[in-house]
């Protein structure tokens, strides 16, 4: 019974992510369509050359990648093939696009829920798109350099496609709706199936030394796990309870935040991008590298950086710290030599 229970508790959440996901995927769809059929597009293309020039992209993919920033990776799936055909990506551009996609997707959302864990939405905001947009520039010269990935893509799933007839469009939207129910089902139960049989702790307590690297510890390292694993909504709602009561570190908690924004949810967003064709390589492997590098750095940064400055850039300081409080660890007991 309380398999039943927490199966059905998993599925009506799900469900509900669904309809709140539906009523924002359908109608950019159809808007984008539409767009696209008066020749919209292909005027504001340019407007987005600079930028996805700089990691070897069409022009056209700037507009799913506004979306994802702005709704969620889901809103901006269905917009990618229609934008730029199959025919005319190679499994580089789509792994490039999708590590783009994996490092800032959801932002409104998202960075609200680290804003109130008390890191200062401008900051950590610039911290994922730069950090996405470089990692997305390293990889794109690797890969330019070296040839790697440079078939044409063969997605497994193509969410949509662009079609000439109006009826086309509609039954394609439908098919499309249909699969990410079924594929955000599969991804929840999976992961529901994974923290029943304790599989997940064990993989969280796995990651604790290579969050250390990142100049991550204690507790932030387990919030920092969670939201690794499953996603910004949970480890940062952790983080949000924690940093409230002062267990954790002002300074840790900002470096958790970092880590999370660069790689978080890695199960089900890596799968849902290696459906559509990505390499597990680039949108898993190093990204994970890129992460721990970029939040160790920060976490260098930070060890030099001043409370004053600290806290008037990166952080709000909590309710009632005084001014012998400052020191980053105030009342997690930390000593200052322990910072970040």
């Amino acid at each position: 019974m309380p398999f039943l229970i927490s199966a059905w508790r998993t599925t009506r959440e799900t469900l509900e992510i669904y309809w709140v996901l539906a009523r924002i995927v359908v109608p950019i769809a159809i808007a984008t369509e539409l767009l696209s059929r008066m020749g919209i597009i292909e005027a504001v293309a340019p407007t987005f050359a600079p930028v996805m020039g700089l990691v070897g992209l069409p022009p056209e993919l700037g507009l799913a990648w506004l979306t994802g920033m702005l709704v969620g990776i889901w809103a901006a799936v269905p917009l990618i093939f229609v934008l730029a055909p199959p025919a005319s990506l190679s499994v580089a551009d789509i792994t490039i696009f999708s590590a783009l996609l994996l490092f800032a997707h959801g932002l409104p959302i998202e960075q609200k829920i680290i804003q109130k864990a008390g890191p200062r939405m401008i900051a950590t905001t610039l911290l994922r798109v730069v950090g996405g947009l470089l990692y997305a520039f390293l990889l794109h010269h690797l890969l330019a350099v070296t040839g790697w990935l440079s078939s044409p893509v063969n997605p497994a799933w193509i969410p949509m496609s662009a079609t000439p007839e109006w009826i086309g469009f509609f039954t394609g939207l439908l098919k499309t709706m249909v699969w990410m129910l079924v594929i955000l089902l599969a991804l929840s139960w999976a992961m529901a199936i994974l923290r029943a049989i304790g599989l997940l702790a064990l993989m969280t307590k796995a990651l604790e030394p290579l969050l250390r690297l990142a100049g991550i510890r204690g507790e932030a390292g387990h919030f920092t796990a969670v939201g690794l694993f499953l996603g910004i909504s949970y480890g940062g709602g952790l983080l949000i309870r924690e940093a409230q009561s002062g267990a954790v570190s002002p300074r840790q908690v900002f470096l958790s935040c970092v880590f999370m924004g660069f790689a978080h949810s890695v199960i089900e967003d890596t799968l849902l991008v290696m459906a559509l064709g990505a390499d597990v390589g680039g949108v898993l492997v190093g990204r994970l590298v890129f992460a721990v590098a970029a939040t160790a750095a920060i976490a260098g940064i930070l060890r030099v950086v001043s409370d004053e400055a600290f806290f008037t850039w990166a952080f709000r300081k909590p309710a009632g710290m005084g001014q012998a409080d400052d020191d980053g660890a105030s009342r997690s007991g930390l000593p200052r030599a322990d910072r970040p």
